[in-house]
C-alpha cells in the first residue's frame, strides 16, 4: 500500500540539516502543514508565536510524535528560504509549485496563514484550523488533538 505521507508530500523535505524522508514522518503522530508567505503581515506576526509553541512542544513527552512542514506561497524561491530562516521545523522544497497548489486545494486553504494538522500514520484531517490550538493549547496537553 502507498504511504499516504509520501503521496502528500512527495519523497523528501528539506530540513535544516539537509533533505529528510517523507515516510521517516510516519513514526510521527501528528503532522502539521503550515501555509504562509514572507509578504503576509498576518504570517509573520503568527510565526515567531508557533515557532516558540514549537520550540515548547517538542521538548514534551509527545515531542518527537509531530513535525511541521512549511508550505511557501512566497513569489520567489529566495524570499522562501530567507523566511524559512526563522523557522525551526521542515520546508516543501520550494519547486514542487504543483504539490503547494495540490496541497492548498485538498485543504482548501483560502488565506494564510493556515497551520493543518493531519495524522500523519493515515494522512486524514485532525483540524484545518490548527492555528487556534496555537493559542488555545499552549502547552500541547491536549495533543493529539483529536
Amino acid at each position: 500500500m502507498a504511504d499516504p505521507i509520501v503521496a502528500l508530500l512527495g519523497d523528501k523535505v528539506q530540513g535544516k540539516d539537509g533533505e529528510v524522508q517523507v515516510s521517516s514522518l510516519r513514526k510521527e503522530g501528528v503532522l502539521g502543514l503550515y501555509f504562509s508567505a514572507h509578504w503576509c503581515p498576518p504570517c509573520r506576526r503568527f510565526t515567531p508565536q508557533l515557532a516558540e509553541w514549537y520550540g515548547k512542544f517538542k521538548k514534551t513527552s509527545n515531542g518527537d510524535k509531530f513535525e511541521i512542514v512549511f508550505v511557501s506561497s512566497d513569489r520567489s524561491e529566495e524570499d522562501c528560504e530567507g523566511y524559512y530562516k526563522d523557522m525551526p521545523w521542515l520546508v516543501l522544497p520550494f519547486s514542487l509549485r504543483a504539490k503547494k497548489e495540490e496541497l492548498g486545494n485538498k485543504y482548501q486553504v483560502s488565506g494564510i496563514p493556515t497551520l493543518v494538522f493531519i495524522d500523519s500514520q493515515s494522512g486524514d484531517v485532525i483540524t484545518t484550523k490548527a492555528r487556534a490550538i496555537v493559542g488555545e493549547d499552549p502547552e500541547g496537553t491536549k495533543f493529539p488533538w483529536k
